[in-house]
């Protein structure tokens, strides 16, 4: 029965510990990126198109973060 309860409170620490660099990095790139259209409002396809893409290496971290909270849990 504790074994049970720890690996709650790993599943839990994993997730929410793995979610806050790429929230906090995903707020970031969209601060730069908003700052870059409002200096050069021409350049805001490549702006985005770049944003985009570091969301999106931004984002995998958080998915390997559930990825191992899931295995935390279910093993």
């Amino acid at each position: 029965m504790p074994v049970e309860g720890l690996k709650n409170i790993a599943t839990a620490l994993a997730i929410g510990l793995g979610a806050i660099g790429p929230g906090i990095g995903i707020g970031l790139i969209g601060l730069g990126a908003l700052e870059a259209v409002g200096r050069n409002p021409d350049a805001e396809s490549k702006i985005r198109t770049n944003m985009i893409l570091a969301i999106a290496f931004a984002e995998a971290v958080a998915i390997y973060a559930l990825v191992i909270a899931l295995i935390i849990k279910f093993t």
